[in-house]
């Protein structure tokens, strides 16, 4: 019988292929010193080395800038990691100050910046430290001579099973090559998983054991959208494989049609559909067809940097953004990093329990110079587009007022300045705590709109860290507990006349976003590759039939009995 193994659905799709083993190299590093005369040898090897990685990063990058731009992009961060002047300062002082060896000194230098964002709750900032890992391996690697290792693949298209990918590995995939991707760590935010998408190359990651239980050469059935993959298919498994596959490219070639048309039930109820950001850099072909950003994280200018970003630099990156957007809305969040997300720009002490420490707007009450600067930017950004403010982490009313103030403050001092800066502008809070969930009623008359926070809410909830393998089973967004808090803010909110957005996970999925219309959601925010599916998805969706089945879903008993139904309930939308 063929052996089914489950993982994370990374990169939707369905594939059929022989498995390939990629290993990637993995430096082994010992501790050790060098005399002190020999000091500046170490250190002339380290220049040769670093010049030799920016080559190879060089040659890469211009190999795909033309046929790829965006993932070239990769390759020049890389460069910037590399050629980053603390880090350098740093390595050199512990070759000529310490006398580490060259290879130690990188190692312990880049393993500091690592383990600080590496620690964060927030996947999509603890996936950075992949970077940071790649680009100290290729280094590590020209110290020791070792030719770079290609990600050469065997004559026919390949099922790529590895341990971990790099992003600089992902970077270079050949699409005409790689079938789908299996690895062993790693989830929906990764760099493996961002690419896929962007590549159609379905993934299933973070599956424990692939190496050992997928055999080289192996016949392998993925199945991007479950997350599973079959070894050695049955006849029977492999004809099912093929009419879900066309089905599936059926949907993708009718959700392309989608994209460039408003978001509208089939009984003509409007939803508005905005794309979560997070840099200003890089602002995806989708931009043109959503109705503004519903989330712009602000604490990527944070990242990877040793100094604290100025007023002046981030009033050019919500500029950017603005601009680029018009008339439409960009909600700006302010920073949400705290005692969990080591930041080489923030010295803050370690905490025993980071999700329930001093983080986001708590953590910016206690430096309050931190959010008095960013504010500044926004009020002074806000005159070049349609800018609203949303706080995280806000847990109650307390916590809006005092931010509010803030605000207010800062306005008054750009006015005493003769800055231009915006008069009145919305101001919103993230909805991710539960009491703050439960007093929506009364955050609706203080609060101009409210963004729900579903990755969050739903963990402090049902008390299940999403990060961890070992609760996964308790971590279900679908669970009544969650989809009551929601309705209850969406109710509560809607009675003041405010709206309500979802920013998580679960607006971007197509049958989160039928059971939040249902709920009575009107605003969604995702990622750029979930705007057309959900588009279409709307097309399809009666909301008063949605709003039955999020009634029925709310009445059950279990997290499990829940999610089956409302599966079984829309499966023709899926």
């Amino acid at each position: 019988m063929a052996a089914i193994l489950s993982g994370i659905a990374a990169s939707p799709g369905y594939a059929l292929g022989p498995a390939f083993h990629y290993t990637p190299y993995q430096p082994a590093v010992c501790q050790s010193l060098v005399p002190p005369g020999q000091a500046e040898a170490s250190v002339d090897h380290y220049d040769m080395s670093r010049r030799a990685a920016r080559e190879e990063l060089e040659l890469l990058r211009l190999r795909l800038e033309k046929a790829d731009p965006e993932r070239s992009k990769i390759l020049s961060a890389h460069q910037s990691i590399l050629m980053d002047a603390v880090l350098d300062e740093e390595i050199r002082e512990k070759i000529l100050s310490d006398c580490y060896a060259a290879d130690w000194a990188v190692w312990q230098s880049f393993g500091a910046y690592i383990r600080r964002v590496e620690g964060s709750s927030d996947l999509l900032l603890r996936e950075r430290a992949a970077d940071l890992r790649d680009v100290r391996d290729r280094l590590l690697r020209c110290m020791y001579g070792i030719p770079p290792q290609d990600l050469t693949l065997a004559e026919e298209p390949v099922v790529l099973v590895a341990h971990d990918l790099l992003p600089s590995d992902t970077a270079a995939l050949d699409r005409e090559k790689v079938l789908a991707i299996v690895t062993e760590t790693g989830g929906p935010t990764c760099h493996s998983a961002i690419i896929a998408r962007s590549l159609h190359i379905p993934a299933v990651l973070g599956m424990e054991g692939a190496l050992e239980l997928l055999p080289r050469g192996g016949s392998l059935l993925v199945d991007g959208v479950e997350g599973q993959v079959i070894l050695d298919p049955s006849q029977e498994q492999r004809e099912e494989y093929r009419r879900r596959q066309q089905l599936f490219m059926g949907k993708t070639r009718e959700s392309a049609r989608f994209l460039p048309l408003p978001a509208v039930t089939a009984d003509g109820q409007g939803v508005q559909i905005g794309l979560n950001l997070a840099t200003a850099r890089q602002l995806p072909p989708e931009q043109a067809y959503v109705d503004g950003v519903g989330l712009f994280r602000t604490e990527f200018l944070y990242l990877e940097r040793d100094d604290l970003p100025g007023e002046e630099e981030q009033l050019a990156a919500y500029t950017q953004v603005l601009r680029a957007f018009g008339s439409r809305t960009v909600t700006l969040r302010t920073m949400d990093i705290g005692g969990d997300k080591q930041l080489p720009c923030l010295d803050l002490p370690p905490e025993e329990n980071p999700f329930l420490g001093s983080r986001a707007l708590r953590l910016c009450f206690e430096r309050p110079q931190l959010l008095k600067t960013q504010l500044r930017a926004c009020l002074r950004a806000g005159v070049e587009g349609n800018l609203r403010l949303m706080f995280p982490m806000v847990t109650g009313l307390e916590d809006l007022r005092r931010a509010k103030g803030m605000l207010n403050q800062c306005r008054l001092e750009l006015e005493r300045e003769g800055l231009p800066c915006a008069g009145e502008i919305p101001v919103g809070i993230m909805v991710e705590v539960p009491s703050i969930a439960v007093m929506a009623d009364l955050a609706a008359r203080e609060a101009d709109f409210a963004s729900i926070g579903t990755n969050d809410l739903t963990q402090y909830v049902l008390a299940a860290d999403r990060m961890n393998p070992a609760v996964r089973q308790y971590y279900r967004p679908f669970h009544p507990a969650v989809l009551r808090l929601i309705a209850h803010i969406a109710r509560c909110f809607g009675e003041q006349g405010k709206p309500v957005c979802v920013c998580g996970e679960m607006g971007g999925d197509p049958l989160g976003a039928a059971v939040l219309v249902g709920l009575g959601i009107r605003h969604l925010s995702m990622n750029a590759a979930s705007v057309a599916q959900v588009k279409r998805t709307l097309s399809l969706l009666d909301a008063g039939e949605a709003r039955q089945a999020a009634e029925a879903a709310c009445a059950m008993a279990t997290g499990e009995e829940a999610e089956l139904y409302l599966r079984k309930r829309f499966a023709n939308l899926l």
